[in-house]
């Protein structure tokens, strides 16, 4: 870890600001964090998974930022969502005044074939007199690219071989002594009184508008995006008690949504650790076919039935494009265009969020094998069908053409849902969702009169089910445990939270003696204060060094299985312990630490599902 810049390792932590510390914006083609002392540190254009523009979360010095700064300092801050919308506000109070910067990215009309991208920055004096100064330094394609910077009075242009970044601006833009790449304002504002910041992308040689923008464009663009975003969630059927978590939660997903594909990606970022100065750090921009039950299941309860549609349709397009090799028809993760090759390297460059090297983009566990994913994808569309639109021929003929390759393949080792990097072994979780993917099909081909090969489909189903209770329970334990033994060996006792789920997927019922008696013993082993371990790393060998914090998405199916068995007090109170960890937006990164602090990638789309199921479901049993 450089710490030249800083002084010293506690020195170059305070240059970031902590991961919580952020709120999303977007327009569903990609998103930005925009801290709550006023700097945008991350944002990647035009897409999700392209380079980073701004990238100081990754590497204060070299990553590039957008800071908004009262010139007198600040006493003290605050950030929320303007009501309904993914609006961010920040206010700065201080001694001279209150400023209130507004960031967003305009999204004016739905599935627009036209959209241009913007991030608008407007900064209004609440009260008094406010001088401000806005330091735009963005370092293009993850800070590998030198630019070429011009100045043309209300414009700055930003342009390497790749990319142009044009910010025009109410407001002058000047040269910085200190870096011949960045531009500065320098400007006061009295109560009453806005200077209006829009950044856009363009392509080399594109005709992009450099004249200056008045301060009253700002204010069409605002009500538009309210508009929209208001429009969006009225669409939504939820009205219980947790309204404002679900809501927040929704929103969220929905700018995790990639609107020209369908896609949902899992995080809008790269590289953010699971523990501070640890090597777990993935990159998280892509869509993971896991996620694809959860968000389905989400979206359609909520009433979200369009996004529901496009998101089926894409994972189609991903089935219908794989092959029958090793690892099947299908891939683990897509990029959002839904293809498979993401190979995985490291930013040599970059520190890391607080040190916390390697910084990795692309990523290698789509070369894994991974079972489970055919229940997901399966147990998806099975939802779609029962309470969306219905599947059409085309579909269920890729869907049985799937399932005849995980009929000649459910037996083996794999990695699973943690994406273990020690070797395959078998796992039981990957076993249950194998089942899921056999069960949900002979569901849909009784449903549907489709033709179906029931007798060999019956077959594995029940094989496959006896399998998992024989060889995935652990008899000491009194717990259904990571994976499974043979041959009369006993599994290794560990535990595993994934197995949360069974009878969330109808494997088993919520009252089956032995789910209660895992239910149990996960608590025991696994559980603290609601917070929930997805398994313990020492004992479960994963190939990966250091260690990890809670999984938030367990953490809900903690709650969501407390419901189930018939501890809806228990389950009251672990959801509303769950919300307490969220950040001041409601957002939650990828794991909580033993300490509270948000680690891994921000937010997560995975535990924002299971923060709706969980909810939806408790609310449904407390009636």
């Amino acid at each position: 870890m450089s710490t030249a810049r800083t002084g010293g390792r506690e020195d170059a932590h305070a240059a970031y600001v902590p991961i919580a510390e952020h709120g999303l914006i977007g327009d569903l083609r990609t998103a930005a964090l925009a801290a709550a002392d006023g700097r945008i540190d991350w944002f990647c254009a035009p897409r999700f998974d392209s380079p980073s523009l701004f990238g100081s979360l990754l590497d204060a010095g070299k990553g590039g930022c957008w800071r908004m700064d009262p010139v007198c300092g600040v006493a003290s801050r605050q950030q929320f969502y303007f009501p309904d919308t993914n609006i961010l506000i920040t206010r700065m109070l201080t001694e001279d005044g209150i400023v209130e910067v507004q960031d967003f990215m305009p999204v004016l009309r739905r599935h627009d074939p036209g959209h241009r991208q913007r991030l608008v920055r407007r900064v209004s004096a609440v009260r008094g007199t406010m001088a401000m100064r806005s330091l735009i330094a963005p370092r293009l394609n993850y800070g590998r690219d030198r630019h070429v910077r011009e100045l043309h009075g209300y414009t700055a242009e930003f342009s390497s071989a790749e990319l142009t970044v044009r910010v025009r601006s109410s407001v002058p833009l000047t040269a910085r002594e200190e870096d011949e790449a960045d531009a500065v304002a320098e400007f006061s504002l009295r109560a009453g009184e806005s200077a209006l910041f829009v950044l856009e992308t363009c392509e080399p040689g594109a005709d992009c508008p450099r004249e200056p923008l008045p301060p009253e464009r700002a204010e069409e663009l605002f009500r538009a995006t309210v508009a929209f975003w208001r429009d969006w969630l009225g669409q939504s059927r939820y009205t219980g008690r947790w309204r404002e978590m679900v809501h927040r939660s929704a929103l969220t997903l929905k700018l995790l949504t990639h609107e020209p594909t369908g896609a949902v990606v899992a995080a809008p970022t790269l590289g953010l650790p699971e523990e501070i100065g640890g090597g777990r750090n993935w990159d998280y921009r892509y869509v993971w076919i896991r996620d694809a039950a959860f968000s389905l299941y989400a979206l359609l309860r909520l009433g979200f039935t369009e996004e529901a549609e496009a998101f089926v349709e894409w994972l189609v397009r991903c089935l219908r494009r794989g092959g029958d090799g090793e690892l099947g028809p299908l891939r683990v993760l897509y990029s959002i265009d839904g293809h498979a090759d993401l190979p995985e390297e490291e930013l040599t460059h970059l520190e890391g969020y607080r040190g916390s090297a390697p910084v990795r983009v692309g990523n290698r566990a789509a070369d894994q094998l991974q079972l489970d994913i055919y229940g997901e994808l399966v147990d998806s569309i099975y939802l779609f069908n029962k309470y969306g639109k219905g599947i059409s021929w085309e579909t269920w003929s890729d869907l049985c053409a799937a399932l005849d390759w995980l009929l000649d393949h459910w037996d083996g080792a794999d990695e699973s849902i943690w994406e273990t990097r020690a070797g395959r072994r078998r796992h039981t979780y990957s076993r249950v969702m194998c089942w899921v993917a056999v069960e949900r099909m002979i569901r849909m081909a009784h449903q549907r009169g489709l033709p179906a090969d029931l007798p060999r489909w019956t077959a594995v189903r029940d094989l496959l089910y006896r399998q998992v209770m024989a060889e995935g329970w652990h008899e000491e334990l009194g717990s259904f445990v990571q994976r499974l033994g043979g041959e009369g060996t006993p599994p290794p006792g560990i535990l595993d939270a994934s197995l949360l789920v069974m009878p969330m997927v109808k494997f088993l019922s919520p009252k089956d003696p032995r789910f209660l008696s895992t239910l149990d013993a996960i608590g025991a082993g696994l559980v603290a204060d609601s917070l929930v371990f997805r398994y313990d790393a020492s004992e479960s060998a994963d190939g990966l060094d250091g260690t990890e914090g809670t999984f938030s998405i367990c953490s809900f199916w903690w709650v969501e299985a407390l419901t189930r068995t018939g501890r809806v007090e228990e389950a009251r109170l672990a959801l509303e312990k769950m919300f307490t960890y969220a950040n001041h937006l409601g957002q939650y990164a990828e794991q909580i630490g033993v300490t509270g602090e948000q680690l891994g990638n921000f937010p997560q789309a995975f535990t924002h599902l299971a923060l709706i199921s969980a909810a939806v479901n408790l609310d449904r049993a407390m009636g």
